[in-house]
């Protein structure tokens, strides 16, 4: 989770850095080696904020060229709006299908990275990458390259607003129990090559996703709630009406 905030920290400097003219529109920005050392972070964390610079409409990665500013233009009205639930539901719908197809489709190699994924998030090392890693090789089974594009794309859309990230980071972390009972029964239904079985137990895991996020977004409403009812007693108790009287009366 921290090395999300601090990817996302990145984003900002370089957006704020764009949007001043520092770097301006159509200038290739410094390497990834050279962006590492400016912000004195590793180059792994550097690629993330590049991931989600690019799903922002901000730059352009061109493969043996570099990374260039796009103008404000490009970015859309539907990305500023995106949110959490929206992302958790295209997936279902998406993973679901990857899923059931994968079942026909996956062979014993890609069968063994699954279980390697599930392996290193129940030894808790590395959960956030086991768990993409899990999803990715899934998508890549299916032999299929717009089912693999749109999982990966899918997946740059959790890091695209630090709502996102946050409503994710709420549940994903305080649940990998579950996650990992869910991807568990993914995997057997893969390995026994029931397309039908796969599919609903993927829907199962985002089904308790939502559930879960929903849950997060009504604690959360509720404890603003409480601070403001909160700040209200401490205004209109009796303690603060006498202490008030006796200001006024000194």
């Amino acid at each position: 989770m921290s090395n999300r905030r601090l990817f996302w920290r990145i984003v900002e400097s370089i957006e704020a850095s764009i949007d001043s003219g520092h770097y301006a529109i159509g200038c290739r920005l410094p390497p990834e080696r050279a962006l590492a050392e400016i912000y004195n972070v590793s180059r792994p964390t550097i690629r993330e904020a590049i991931i989600a610079l690019e799903v922002r409409g901000r730059i352009e990665v061109k493969t043996g060229s570099g990374v260039y500013v796009l103008e404000d233009a490009t970015r859309t009205s539907s990305t500023k709006i995106l949110n959490a639930f929206e992302v958790t539901h295209a997936r279902a719908l998406i993973e679901g299908e990857v899923a059931a197809i994968a079942a026909t489709t996956i062979n014993k190699e890609e069968l063994k990275q699954l279980h390697a994924t599930i392996i290193t998030m129940k030894n808790e090392n590395n959960i956030e990458t086991a768990d993409e890693e899990f999803h990715k090789v899934l998508a890549k089974s299916t032999r299929n390259g717009a089912m693999i594009l749109s999982v990966q794309n899918l997946w740059k859309l959790r890091s695209l607003t630090p709502e996102i990230i946050n409503d994710y980071n709420r549940v994903c972390i305080r649940d990998n129990k579950q996650t990992l009972t869910e991807h568990k029964a993914i995997y057997t239904a893969l390995k026994s090559g029931n397309a039908s079985k796969a599919r609903q137990a993927m829907h199962n895991h985002f089904n308790r996703l939502i559930n879960s996020q929903f849950e997060a977004v009504e604690s959360k409403t509720l404890e603003e709630v409480k601070r403001k009812n909160n700040e209200k007693r401490e205004l209109y108790s009796i303690p603060a009406l006498k202490l008030t009287n006796s200001s006024i009366l000194l």
